[in-house]
């Protein structure tokens, strides 16, 4: 059994995995405008209960830049005070089990590889839309991060007048459209026709993510996740008749496009970070 922890900006959750299921799984608020101090407590506490006999590890996801075989984790977004943090060292002084710390998006399409809509293909990429843009890569079943944990950064690769990520996720409904897409999708799902000409322009911008994950990492298939990937069914035809416009064809009719399916597979991402970490160790000893 090993602990899976998925770190936001407004929230925290946590469960443990056991033989590809989540169990006890939980969620809070997090104080994100909290002190070092105060926030590395809020987590400590929240986590606690779920450290108990039988439990071999604690894999952990955030919004960030990580330092992944130190454990540091580097400015997060929406965490002011988290600008250079030893999670590892610090979680594992605390509770005395080994910790892994990586990227949220990589913990994502670690999840979906190892449990979830990936299972079984070997060169994929996770997509995660919600209030950024951030991409996870799998190539030849191997996690890849970049010698920086910063692969994937597609987002903000430039676009249009700002970059992809300004576009596609949840800043195009606050900077363009003064709502959010949680209330675009209520109103389109009930027939707004403003709201639901929103979706079809998101539809649009994101094809332009994934054609930059298409032409940088030609993977076998994607997988959409985040937040605003639960209004599929509203931006998926805009967004497949603009991957018609890609350059080589026959790599966008090969290409599979999933929806996850599993709104805990972060967590399980995240806890299958321990037994991967530790098999890098063992090789590399």
């Amino acid at each position: 059994m090993i602990i899976g922890v998925d770190l936001g900006g407004t929230n925290i959750r946590a469960g443990i995995e056991h033989a590809g299921n989540l169990i006890s799984p939980k969620r809070e608020a997090f104080n994100n405008s909290g002190t070092l101090q105060d926030t590395l407590q809020q987590l400590i506490s929240f986590v606690k209960p779920l450290v108990q006999p039988g439990v071999k590890g604690i894999g952990i996801g955030v919004p960030s830049v990580v330092d992944v075989e130190k454990g540091i984790v580097y400015n997060v977004a929406n965490i002011p005070a988290w600008e250079c943090v030893p999670l590892k060292e610090m979680l594992t002084d605390e509770f005395g089990i080994p910790v892994s710390v990586n990227n949220d998006v990589n913990c994502f399409v670690l999840g979906e590889h190892q449990f979830g809509v990936l299972r079984g293909l070997r060169n994929v990429v996770g997509v995660s839309s919600g209030t950024g843009l951030g991409c996870g890569i799998v190539i030849n079943n191997q996690l890849f991060q970049g010698s920086n944990c910063g692969a994937g950064e597609v987002g903000l690769l430039h676009y249009l007048e700002h970059n992809i990520e300004y576009y596609a996720s949840g800043n195009l409904f606050r900077a363009l459209y003064n709502t959010t897409a949680e209330e675009a999708h209520k109103r389109a799902l009930a027939g707004d026709v403003v709201a639901l000409a929103y979706w079809h322009e998101f539809g649009i911008h994101l094809s332009e993510a994934i054609k930059s994950v298409v032409y940088t990492y030609d993977p076998e298939a994607i997988v959409l996740g985040g937040s605003l990937s639960k209004a599929y069914d509203l931006f998926k035809e805009p967004m497949n008749l603009s991957l018609k416009n890609f350059s080589y064809p026959e790599s966008i009719k090969r290409l599979k496009i999933f929806r996850s399916q599993n709104e805990n597979i972060t967590l399980l991402g995240a806890a299958a970070l321990v037994d991967l970490n530790s098999r890098t160790s063992a090789r590399v000893a």
